[in-house]
């Protein structure tokens, strides 16, 4: 388990006047628990996503859901997918949701959206002890393994023999050097 993860659950599992010392913000939150590495604000992450790890509308565990910029939400959400309850229902752990700053864990969060297409959640709202009232758009998950790029890489690194064997390929000696006549006499 890594330094991060530790600190992250010892948080959790702190008294109240504990957890209101440390105060996450959901991004950075979000990026130290998932294997999602992306900065910036909320609402640029799925943009910033593309073309580096794969996204799509179905939750994972592991995945991060992306919420839209929405009402007073101007920088949009993010939180991690920690278990895939049903087809319409997920738990979450992410921070800076119900309290400024606050690190919720296995909060439930419920697909609204008409099509069931994961497009509109609520979201649990802790002070209240149920899910939160108002319906977030959703841009969708990303998922934690990097997608694969669109080129492979190659890599082609000459090494020195390579380089010996060009050079002696068109190498033509003269009478003045020896060692190329002894070189030539070789053949």
């Amino acid at each position: 388990m890594s330094l991060i993860a530790v600190v992250i659950f010892t948080l959790s599992a702190a008294s109240p006047a504990e957890a209101r010392e440390a105060r996450w913000q959901c991004v950075t939150y979000a990026r130290s628990v998932s294997d999602i590495e992306i900065r910036g604000n909320a609402h640029t992450w799925w943009a910033s996503a593309a073309g580096r790890y794969e996204r799509g509308s179905t939750p994972a565990a592991g995945s991060v859901m992306v919420l839209r910029p929405h009402g007073r939400m101007r920088l949009g959400h993010v939180a991690m997918v920690r278990e895939v309850v049903n087809n319409r229902q997920i738990r979450l752990n992410h921070a800076n949701w119900s309290r400024r700053g606050m690190v919720e864990s296995n909060v439930l969060a419920e697909d609204v959206s008409s099509n069931n297409d994961w497009s509109v959640v609520k979201v649990w709202h802790t002070p209240t002890g149920q899910l939160g009232i108002t319906n977030y758009p959703v841009y969708g998950f990303i998922y934690s393994d990097e997608a694969e790029p669109a080129e492979p890489e190659v890599q082609v690194a000459a090494t020195q023999v390579d380089a010996n064997r060009v050079l002696l390929a068109n190498y033509n000696p003269d009478s003045t050097d020896p060692i190329g006549q002894l070189i030539e006499n070789l053949d």
